[in-house]
């Protein structure tokens, strides 16, 4: 077909993409589909949105922003990016509680998927939901919110039960953010203090490309009226007094400002200028989310891998992420840390080295992100998640017909 997702590594193998510019049209489509997937801002690295029949893309349909600031929340367009969202929310003196590390991906695609920024005491993305209307396989409309007993099921749907065309998100005031970067952090303080280093600002990621002697860099991201912590030194690490690329053939202008200038929260909150080409483009994505208690288990882990991965790897991010209720949320019932490996455009050799990430990582309880590579070639995601059945009939209930089924999902739920 000739369309690709955004990093080049995907080559979608449906029959034909639709662009709607409306959900009367979206109707049409879908209901006249024998099978179909919503496409949002193709920032997916796996079959998750493809074997079907039909795509379509949310990308036009209405982006209407409405705010409502007598109960605090937002309505958008399901295809609508943060970043965009982000510019009007701030432009009104407003502000979600978190962004991802990209602000080019869609509010219905990262929510599905349970995308997420950074903090210990921050869920994911899919947490700020407070309602959403799905367009059902048979045309309906269902509006849902948190009063729903389905609700936590229907947030991270993985797009299973009908085309998310409308969320409300929370929203508070506005507020100040600073980054500010620290380099060779001694790997046995991350060990021996884990968790004053994470809790150490309201967003605390670690990059490193496991062959260093020390981790490489850490990314502090402050939020403009908490109490400051950390002076030029974090637990052993230099601050740095120029600005810094967490991959370094990558131009250092594509990441938002640092050096602890104070500005928005959307501008400060993600890694990357929604204006720029978000990351690297020409590269492959994988992410575990372990359980907080075995953090410390599974980067040793992954460490004692260094030789094997470094090969293939540009760099890898360690974060973290607050517990959540969400049925197949990675962050489900326990406080997660992420290990995110953004590999080379090398699929074949990627493939070759997940099974021994994965045989260091799934044992310790990870759970891959639903929108990266993984193998899983034991079946074994499936079993994290002990709502799994719930949520199969959740599926069965909205879309009989198996319309927005999909091979990914029945390596899911079959």
């Amino acid at each position: 077909m000739g369309e690709w997702n955004w990093a080049g590594n995907h080559e979608y193998r449906a029959k034909r993409i639709a662009h709607p510019t409306g959900v009367d049209e979206l109707r049409d489509l879908i209901v006249a589909a024998r099978s179909v997937r919503a496409l949002g801002s193709r920032h997916s690295f796996n079959d998750l949105a493809d074997d079907t029949d039909l795509l379509v893309s949310t990308a036009g349909l209405p982006a209407e922003v409405r705010i409502d600031e007598g109960a605090r929340a937002v309505t958008v367009g399901g295809g609508t990016r943060y970043g965009d969202l982000a510019r009007v929310l701030q432009n009104s003196g407003w502000a979600l509680a978190n962004l991802a590390s990209l602000p080019h991906i869609s509010v219905a695609g990262a929510v599905a998927t349970a995308t997420h920024g950074s903090g210990d005491r921050n869920g994911n993305l899919a947490t700020a939901v407070r309602a959403l209307r799905i367009l059902r396989a048979d045309g309906e409309i269902v509006d849902l919110d948190r009063d729903d007993p389905s609700f936590a099921g229907a947030v991270v749907s993985l797009g299973a039960l009908g085309v998310v065309t409308e969320l409300t998100l929370d929203i508070q005031p506005t507020f100040g953010v600073r980054q500010r970067l620290f380099e060779t952090l001694p790997w046995s303080t991350v060990f021996d203090r884990f968790d004053d280093i994470t809790s150490a600002a309201y967003s605390v990621s670690l990059f490193t490309t496991w062959t260093e002697d020390a981790v490489g860099l850490a990314w502090l991201k402050e939020r403009e009226g908490d109490t400051v912590t950390v002076g030029d030194d974090f637990f052993g690490a230099r601050a740095l007094t120029e600005p810094r690329h967490m991959i370094p053939t990558m131009d250092v202008r594509n990441t938002t400002e640092q050096l602890g200038v104070v500005g928005p929260w959307n501008e400060r909150l993600p890694h990357f200028r929604l204006e720029f080409t978000p990351s690297n483009g020409e590269e492959i994505q994988s992410e575990y989310l372990v359980p907080r208690a075995r953090a410390v288990e599974a980067i040793e882990a992954v460490r004692a891998l260094g030789p094997l991965v470094a090969p293939l790897l540009q760099v890898t991010e360690i974060r973290t992420v607050a517990a959540d209720g969400l049925w197949l949320s990675s962050a489900y019932e326990t406080d997660a840390v992420g290990l995110h490996f953004t590999w080379l455009r090398d699929q074949a050799g990627v493939e070759a080295v997940l099974p021994a990430v994965e045989d260091a990582l799934l044992p310790l309880g990870a759970r891959p992100h639903w929108g990266k590579v993984y193998r899983d070639t034991a079946g074994v995601v499936p079993t994290r998640y002990p709502r799994l059945a719930e949520f199969r009939t959740l599926t069965e209930t909205f879309d009989p017909q198996g319309t927005f089924r999909n091979a990914f999902l029945a390596r899911l739920l079959d």
